[in-house]
């Protein structure tokens, strides 16, 4: 089988793949990468559409991207994996974890959430129309208001500027058609069905991703195990550290 999305893969041991957030590409988990690789074979993509993925030029819903992310473990063919998501890669998790139980030993899903009420629906219709109309840059400062705290943005930026950079270098078309999947999420009945592992992960400064929506996650899914990290909402970055230890730990809780 093959795969059109970009991927990388380093180090030895249980497989992590790690799956971005909107906007984003693989370079997002640059920090957490390097630590994870000493004790993991680390895989990361770029999904559809964004990084050096092609695609996402026609209209594409959350299970399509959990197709995706199945159609690469199986091209690499180092399943079942340790899937790790930060916010549509979260989304990404919960699809994948609920449709293809056979290709995953655990998740963990971050700053993420499962639905969306009709105001937030109307707060993407309106994100969707602005990068329609105005291009990425119209969203930047927003988006990366949401990302990343005050504090982080202040001390760290060049690493700001770089995702910054990826966020710009996405497709206008691309993007807003995966904000379009991720408003349209209803993950509610497949979370009931799975049964790995699962790491939920929650930020108290994530405006994007308030509390509530991890905690909606966490009683969705059967013995899923809550953590709260003191970071925004792209808390891989903000915390690397911090978020890689919860992951190891978990993933350690579960014989590697």
């Amino acid at each position: 089988m093959s795969t059109d999305l970009h991927y990388e893969v380093e180090g030895l041991g249980p497989v992590v793949m790690l799956s971005h957030a909107l906007g984003c590409d693989l370079g997002m988990w640059n920090e957490v990468a390097t630590w994870l690789r000493r004790h993991y074979t680390v895989v990361r993509y770029d999904h559809r559409g964004h990084g050096a993925s092609p695609g996402g030029h026609s209209p594409f819903g959350m299970q399509d991207l959990a197709e995706d992310a199945a159609g690469l473990i199986a091209h690499l063919g180092l399943g079942p994996v340790h899937f790790v998501g930060v916010s549509m890669g979260g989304m990404t998790a919960q699809a994948l974890a609920a449709s293809h139980p056979h290709l995953v030993r655990s998740i963990t899903v971050a700053h993420s959430a499962s639905h969306y009420d009709a105001a937030a629906q109307a707060g993407w219709r309106a994100r969707i129309d602005t990068v329609r109309q105005d291009g990425m840059a119209a969203v930047a400062d927003g988006a990366l208001q949401r990302w990343l705290s005050d504090p982080y943005r202040a001390a760290h930026p060049v690493r700001v500027a770089q995702l910054r950079s990826s966020l710009l270098q996405t497709d206008a078309g691309a993007y807003a058609h995966a904000c379009e999947a991720v408003a349209g999420i209803a993950l509610q009945d497949g979370n009931a069905r799975i049964r790995c592992p699962a790491l939920v992960l929650a930020g108290t400064l994530d405006q994007a991703t308030p509390l509530a929506c991890s905690e909606a996650i966490a009683a969705q899914i059967p013995g899923a195990r809550l953590e709260v990290l003191p970071v925004a909402h792209i808390g891989c970055v903000e915390q690397p550290a911090g978020f890689a230890c919860a992951v190891h730990g978990f993933i350690a809780q579960q014989g590697g």
